[in-house]
Parts: C-alpha cells; sequence; structure tokens
C-alpha cells in the first residue's frame, strides 16, 4: 500500500469517527428528547387514566370489569350497591348473577362480545345479593393486551327494572283501555284531526247500523259521516249542522241530547284533544239515556205522588241536616209537636223538641255512617206536656252518594205508652192474683179431698160392717160409690196440676228426647201385645225436663189405653223442621171420630169415656207444648188409628 493510500484510509477513518461521535452525539440528545417525550406521555397518560378512573368511580351507572373468565375485578360503588356484592371480601364471577331464564341469551351475548369486541343494548335480568331480581341494560367491551390479544372485558350496566315495570304497567293499561271501550255501554268514536278514525267500537258500529266492525274502521275518512248517518235521526237537517257548529268551534260540550227516529234518546258529548295547545283530534261519545229519560219522567210523577202522601200522612215526616238544623217536617209533624214548619226551621231538632241529647246525637253519629235505626224519644208538646214518639230515621244521601242530614218518620205513641203502663199494672196484678188463685187451688184440693177420703173410709167400714147383711145390688152401689170417690180424688189431682203448670226460666235446660223416652220405656206398664218403636235419634232440645217427660207419658200412656186392636203398635219420630223439631206419636188403635177431633185438647173433654180419663189429659199436653213455644194437632181415621203432631224449639 502506498503513502498516499494510508493517508486516504487515515483520513477516512477519521471522518467516520468523526462521524461516529457526532450520531452519538445526536442520539444522546435523540435519546433525552425521547425519555423527556416518553415521561411525558407516560405522566399525561397516567393522568387521563386517573381521570378516566375518576369518571368510572362517580358514575350513576354501574361500571364492571372481568377478566376473560368471568371474575370480577372491579366494581364502582353504584355496581356494587346494585349487585350487593364487595369484590374486596368476596369473589364473583358473573355467571352466578345471570337470571336462569335468559342464560342462552347471555352466552350468546358473551360470544358476540369475544368476536366482534363488544355488544350493545343487552338487556336481561340479574340476581341480586339484596335486591332480588333485576332488569338491567348493558354496553360491554373487550380490554385487549399489546399483542391484541382479550384479556378482559368491562361494561356500563344500567338498572332499568322501573322503566321495564312502566312499560308493562303501560301495556296492560293499554290493553284495559282497548278492552274498556270495546265493552263500553257507550258508543266511542276517536278521531284524527283530518278527520280519519282512529279507533272505534262495536256498539257505535251497532248504533249507526255500520256493516262492518270496529277494526275495518280504522282509517276511514268521517267528513261525510253526518250526511250518511242523519236518516237516523228524527231531525235530519238539525243533526248536521249541530255537529258541523262543534266541529267548528271545537269546544267541550257535554250533555247534548238528540233523538233517533225509534224513539232512541242519546247522550253525546265531544272531547276536543289537544297537544301542546294544538288541535289533534277529538272524541264523541253517545249514550243511550231512553231509559233514564223515561225513569227521570216516571221519578217526578211519582215525586208528585208521593208528595201529596207525605204532606198528608198521619206519620210525621222531619228532615234534617248534618247538624241536627231542621229542613222541613210535614204537616202532620206539625199536629204533633204544636209548632208550625215556620217555627222550627233552621233550629235544632234536639232544642226545639226538648229531646234527650245523648239519644239523638248517639242516633244522628249512626246517620253519619250510613245506618238506619228506630228508637222511642221522650220529648215537650208545644204546650209543655210530655209526649212519647217512635222514631225510624236512615241517612239522607245527595247525587254523589254523600250522607247530607237524616230524614226521620215519627209516630206518637204517647197514648200506646199509657197502654203499655195499664197492661204492665194489669198483668202485675194478674200475677198476683194467680199466685193467689194457686195458693187457693192447694187448699181447696186439700180441703176436697179430705172430706172425699173420710167418705171413702166410712163406706169401707160401712161394708165391712155389714157384708154379710147387703144384697149384692147393695155391694155394687158401695163398689160403685167407692170408684166414684177416686174417679173424684183424680180430677181434683188433674184439675191442679192444669192449673199449676207455669213456664220457669230456671227450670229450662238441655233435655235428650232419647233418654226421656227410654226411661219411659221402662217404667210405663206396655202390655205385650203393644209394640213400641222409637225412630232414632232422638234430639237434644231447651226445656223443663219434667214437663217434656210428662209430655210423652200423656200422649204414650193415651195410645196404650186406646188401642183395641190384637197386635197394637205405636211409633215416635222427630224431624227437624230448622228452628224448631216436629214430633209425631202414632197408634193404630180405635181413632177419633172427625167430629171430636176439634174437642180433644179442652179441658173436660173426653171423647171416649173410660172410668180412667178424667179428661184433661191433653189440655195438660197442650198446656206444656203451648209454655216451649209450640203448637199440637192430629191426624186420625176411625178404627184405624191417631197420629198426634207436635213442634218443640230447639
Amino acid at each position: 500500500m502506498s503513502q498516499e493510500e494510508v493517508d486516504i484510509l487515515k483520513r477516512a477513518l477519521a471522518r467516520e469517527k468523526a462521524a461516529r461521535k457526532a450520531a452519538e452525539k445526536i442520539l444522546e440528545d435523540k435519546s433525552e428528547e425521547l425519555y423527556e417525550s416518553s415521561k411525558k406521555i407516560k405522566e399525561l397518560l397516567e393522568e387521563k387514566s386517573s381521570q378516566l378512573q375518576g369518571i368510572f368511580e362517580n358514575i350513576v351507572d354501574a361500571y364492571v370489569v372481568m377478566d376473560i373468565n368471568g371474575k370480577v375485578i372491579k366494581f364502582n360503588d353504584a355496581a356494587s350497591d346494585l349487585f350487593g356484592y364487595d369484590i374486596n371480601k368476596e369473589e364473583l364471577n358473573v355467571t352466578s348473577l345471570i337470571f336462569k331464564e335468559d342464560y342462552e341469551y347471555a352466552i350468546q351475548s358473551f360470544q358476540a362480545l369475544i368476536s366482534k369486541g363488544y355488544f350493545k343494548d343487552y338487556e336481561a335480568r340479574v340476581n341480586t345479593k339484596h335486591k332480588g331480581i333485576r332488569w338491567v341494560h348493558i354496553n360491554a367491551s373487550l380490554v385487549k393486551d399489546k399483542n391484541d390479544k382479550p384479556i378482559a372485558a368491562q361494561g356500563i350496566v344500567r338498572d332499568i327494572t322501573s322503566q321495564k315495570d312502566f312499560a308493562e304497567q303501560l301495556i296492560k293499561s293499554e290493553n284495559r283501555l282497548s278492552s274498556l271501550i270495546a265493552n263500553l255501554d257507550s258508543a266511542v268514536l276517536l278521531e284524527d284531526e283530518e278527520r280519519k278514525i282512529i279507533l272505534t267500537n262495536q256498539k257505535f258500529c251497532d248504533l249507526f247500523r255500520i256493516p262492518v266492525g270496529p277494526e275495518l274502521m280504522k282509517g276511514q275518512d268521517c267528513s261525510n259521516a253526518a250526511e250518511q248517518s242523519k236518516v237516523l235521526f228524527q231531525n235530519e237537517e238539525e243533526f248536521v249542522n249541530r255537529i258541523d257548529d262543534i266541529l267548528r268551534n271545537k269546544e267541550l260540550v257535554l250533555g247534548d241530547e238528540v233523538i233517533m227516529k225509534n224513539g232512541t234518546i242519546l247522550e253525546r258529548d265531544f272531547v276536543p284533544i289537544l297537544q301542546s295547545d294544538q288541535y289533534r283530534g277529538h272524541l264523541w261519545t253517545y249514550k243511550d239515556v231512553t231509559l233514564r229519560r223515561s225513569y227521570r219522567k216516571s221519578l217526578e210523577a211519582q215525586r208528585h205522588k208521593y208528595r201529596s202522601i207525605i204532606t198528608n200522612m198521619n206519620l210525621g215526616l222531619v228532615e234534617v241536616d248534618n247538624n241536627d238544623g231542621i229542613l222541613m217536617i210535614n204537616k202532620s209533624m206539625e199536629e204533633m209537636s204544636g209548632f208550625s214548619e215556620t217555627e222550627v226551621l233552621g233550629k235544632k231538632a234536639v232544642e226545639i223538641f226538648q229531646a234527650d241529647k245523648n239519644i239523638l246525637n248517639f242516633e244522628n253519629e249512626k246517620r253519619l255512617k250510613g245506618h238506619t235505626s228506630s228508637y222511642e224519644i221522650q220529648v215537650k208538646h208545644k204546650s209543655g206536656e210530655d209526649r212519647y214518639w217512635l222514631v225510624s230515621g236512615g241517612p239522607n244521601y245527595n247525587l254523589k252518594g254523600e250522607v247530607i242530614g237524616t230524614i226521620g218518620i215519627h209516630l206518637d205513641i204517647t197514648d200506646l205508652k199509657a197502654l203499655e203502663r195499664e197492661r204492665e199494672r194489669l198483668l202485675s196484678k194478674l200475677e198476683k192474683s194467680n199466685d193467689e188463685l194457686q195458693e187457693y187451688a192447694h187448699i181447696v184440693s186439700h180441703d176436697l179431698k179430705s172430706p172425699l177420703r173420710s167418705i171413702d173410709a166410712l163406706v169401707s167400714w160401712l161394708e165391712e160392717d155389714n157384708k154379710e147383711k147387703l144384697d149384692v145390688q147393695s155391694l155394687q152401689n158401695i163398689n160403685l160409690i167407692k170408684s166414684t170417690l177416686e174417679n173424684m180424688e183424680d180430677l181434683i189431682s188433674d184439675i191442679l196440676e192444669y192449673s199449676s203448670l207455669t213456664g220457669n226460666e230456671k227450670d229450662i235446660k238441655p233435655v235428650d228426647i232419647q233418654k226421656i223416652t227410654d226411661e219411659l220405656l221402662e217404667t210405663l206398664l206396655i202390655p205385650d201385645h203393644i209394640s213400641l218403636k222409637i225412630h232414632k235419634p232422638m234430639p237434644t232440645i231447651r226445656g223443663d225436663e219434667v214437663k217434656l217427660k210428662q209430655l210423652f207419658q200423656n200422649l204414650i200412656s193415651n195410645a196404650v189405653k186406646y188401642n183395641d186392636k190384637e197386635k197394637g203398635l205405636i211409633e215416635i219420630e222427630a224431624t227437624d223442621e230448622g228452628t224448631f223439631y216436629e214430633f209425631s206419636i202414632s197408634d193404630n188403635g180405635i181413632g177419633i171420630d172427625p167430629k171430636d177431633q176439634d174437642k180433644v185438647f179442652k179441658i173436660f173433654h173426653a171423647v171416649n169415656k173410660s172410668k180412667d180419663s178424667t179428661g184433661i189429659g191433653l189440655s195438660i199436653v197442650k198446656k206444656i207444648i203451648n209454655l216451649h213455644g209450640g203448637d199440637i194437632w192430629l191426624d186420625s181415621e176411625l178404627g184405624k188409628g191417631t197420629t198426634f203432631y207436635f213442634t218443640l224449639k230447639k
């Protein structure tokens, strides 16, 4: 290599070295500049991340971040409040939040998130810890690393439960409204501002004789409807002109009356529909008020009729307001109280009639609650005389159904009260007389029986002392005297028993009729040829056990006594008749002649004469039944038997 070549090489190396140093200097400067830029970018990113973090922490909607397997790694406060979980204390996977019936939809949405990197407007139900099942709306996107690999997903979750509830309620309301309009008793027609039909019902189609249903009427033009329908109405031109006037004025019209040619009276309403003060259409309603108008005329006629009756009736009528102020009285009330209507109008009834305030205030409070009642009250006549009124009062209502006062019907019972006091005095006197009579009956019974027993003893002694001297006829006469004495004693005993039969409340108690009849079967002497059949079960009633036992004993004994059949049969039966029991005691004995059947319950009327009968037994039976609030009757055929029916209150 020549020196020249060496020099060239040295110069080239020097230039290369200088260039390297210059490049290193430039690189060093650029690195420092890049570091500073990177630092600024990092600071800016951190600042923006911090700002974004603050935004997500404080937004109203829930913000959720999960890893690719569904594990929740971040909740903002709104998310914690919505789902009820604190992910700093407990692990949570979004799969546990999915509502069972929406699971398939949730999986499809997640697959869309993976494939597209996002999904929008996801709406479904979720399970929360404390708030139950909620509806949510979610917009979500994937979070990827620097290699564009999905590592997480984030989403904004909005609670739309209230909106869903509102939407459901709105749908229900619309359905109810449609159903209501379809089934209204009124004909309905809803038109827009161009008189196109929006809605109508079958009642309208029927009323105006439209041959198609409401659904086919939607969108139809009603501009010429009045002309087409006028033939249905009595005054055709007036019908058309009135509709034109209403549509021109576009003002609310209520209770417009039109009459059809068939006599139907319609009440028409027109309601303009405004939106932001802009006319958007109108609603027509037609209601058949023919019956109401007829009722009104009938009511007016009845009102005039009853006004005349009320004015002239013998019952006092008073109408007062809720403060007891008198609004009106009729002529009879003027006569009952001594006051004229002008004297009492506006005054309080309790003061003008000087009635018991406690009673009237109590009754007026009942009227305010809608109750009616009857009560007695003592008042002062204008003359100062005490009078007694029976009041039947009830609430007076206005058209809204509100109680506005009281209407009372008054009957003067002063004379009746005097009669009641006299009756009570007489009853007291009668009770005292009955007590004295019973005491007298016992004394008389004792005084009568004593000489009878003495006569019986004397006859027995006479018979004993002269038995060998007396002939057969005399002995028969003596036996006849004895028999007559026995009958006399039985008669006196029965009369005493009949007169002593009275009701005593303390003797009333539950009585088992089955037990009574069973005991009678054991104590009564019933011949072998007579069978007694009791249809069980017998009921239990409230009554006097001793008297009821006597009742059954007398009737059964009668059935035995007057049975002439070789095979006698007596049957006892009871049936439930609601508030009482009906009993029957039947036999196949001699029966009772129809002409004698109305006499058997009268005292001393023994139809079948017998030495053992005093004619009082059935009278005692009837009295016992009457004391128990019942009745007795019979069904009998001569020679075939008799059935006694009687009722006893439960």
